[in-house]
């Protein structure tokens, strides 16, 4: 009996905490990215290294990936990745979505100019962005006559 009224307060208690809790949305911010036309699209990783050729530019296709769309921008200067960004970025608009794109897109984009093709590790707990970011990858590259 008396662990019984333990286990009744502390259940209380706990779901007395977990409705109390409140998050506070926070929003994707994805600095927007030049193209060779002049129009602005989304975030990009900053160039690296030098590469010789002038420097060209494709977008991929948006890819839908379950908990929304995107699609991603490159830049090539030769046959070197010199810069890849998100070109659109339209998630479901929850937190958790946000918060998953903020964390795993930044590590994409780094994956794919150090391995210079769209031949990248997907995020963990960012499975269906992971994809969806390879997929746009790999035909603006395709695009762009590589890989």
């Amino acid at each position: 009996m008396k662990r019984t009224v333990i286990v009744v307060v502390a259940t209380a208690a706990g779901l007395a905490g977990v409705l109390a809790f409140h998050t506070s949305p926070s929003s994707v911010s994805l600095a927007p990215v030049k193209g060779t036309d002049g129009s602005s699209s989304g975030p990009a990783s900053p160039a690296r290294g030098t590469a010789s050729g002038p420097a060209r530019t494709a977008v991929g296709p948006q890819v839908n990936f379950s908990y929304g769309v995107l699609s991603v921008s490159v830049t090539v200067r030769g046959r070197s990745l010199v810069r890849v960004g998100i070109a659109r970025l339209s998630d479901d608009g929850t937190v958790r979505s946000q918060s998953i794109d903020q964390q795993s897109i930044p590590v994409l984009e780094h994956e794919a100019l150090q391995a210079q093709s769209a031949d990248i590790q997907g995020v963990s707990g960012a499975s269906y962005t992971s994809v969806g970011f390879r997929t746009s990858l790999q035909d603006a590259l395709h695009a762009l006559g590589l890989h």
